[in-house]
């Protein structure tokens, strides 16, 4: 069954690749993001492709915002069937760097935009008697090295808010948290710390394509109602 699955930080890696597979399934997608020429062009491309997509511009550290792109969603199709919290910052930089609006911003977006996204759409689930969770983590969610302390803090944030949803939420709400590996995207592009893009860049050389998630993101979503996917880490398999 086609399904109407809202996605955060749609404007690029992850999101566009998730927003592109699941609209090509049959999905409707309702697409959020900062970038809104971003999200235009992304539509207009699953459009070309018969796809069925809306969008809207999205900052998930405004509840308030958050709150209206679920409702948006749920006013158009009657119902939100999914929602994949995505958006995520990644800074990286040494503790002793003292960056400290940088670990407010990675708090604010990846876990605050978290918990916006299960605020404005459990409610909603619940009254309508089913929905699921997505929760993008990362592999930083399950073993710390040297300037992800705080990225990785807010990882594994991410991994016991959605533990404790799936163990608060009963029989009816999936939750699924997907936990990639080195993946293609723009999150080293919010590096400052000169030391860690450039250690970032050399980490990435073995880095799998987005679309290896979305495929994740699919697996998870598709499965019957009865089956929740808790937990799925995707690594490059030549990863130590």
């Amino acid at each position: 069954m086609d399904k109407v699955v809202l996605i955060t930080g749609a404007s690029s890696g992850i999101g566009w690749a998730t927003a592109k597979l699941l609209a090509t399934a049959g999905h409707r997608v309702v697409l959020g993001a900062r970038r809104i020429e971003r999200l235009e062009k992304l539509a207009a491309e699953i459009r070309a492709d018969g796809g069925e997509v809306d969008f809207r511009a999205l900052d998930v550290t405004d509840a308030a915002d958050v709150r209206s792109f679920v409702e948006s969603a749920r006013e158009k199709y009657g119902r939100v069937d999914v929602i994949v919290n995505n958006a995520g910052v990644m800074p990286l930089s040494k503790l002793e760097a003292l960056k400290v609006d940088e670990w407010n911003r990675m708090i604010d977006v990846n876990v605050r935009g978290v918990l916006h996204g299960i605020a404005a759409g459990l409610p909603l689930m619940k009254q309508q008697g089913g929905g699921q969770f997505v929760n993008i983590a990362s592999i930083g969610a399950y073993a710390v090295s040297p300037t992800a302390a705080v990225y990785c803090a807010t990882k594994y944030a991410v991994w016991a808010i959605s533990e404790g949803l799936r163990q608060e939420a009963g029989g009816d709400i999936r939750v699924s948290v997907i936990s990639p590996g080195v993946t293609e995207s723009e999150l080293a592009e919010s590096i400052s710390d000169l030391g860690g893009r450039d250690e970032m860049r050399t980490y990435r050389a073995i880095s799998i394509p987005a679309s290896a998630i979305a495929a994740a993101i699919a697996f998870a979503i598709d499965q019957p109602s009865e089956v929740d996917v808790n937990e799925i880490v995707v690594r490059p398999t030549a990863a130590a």
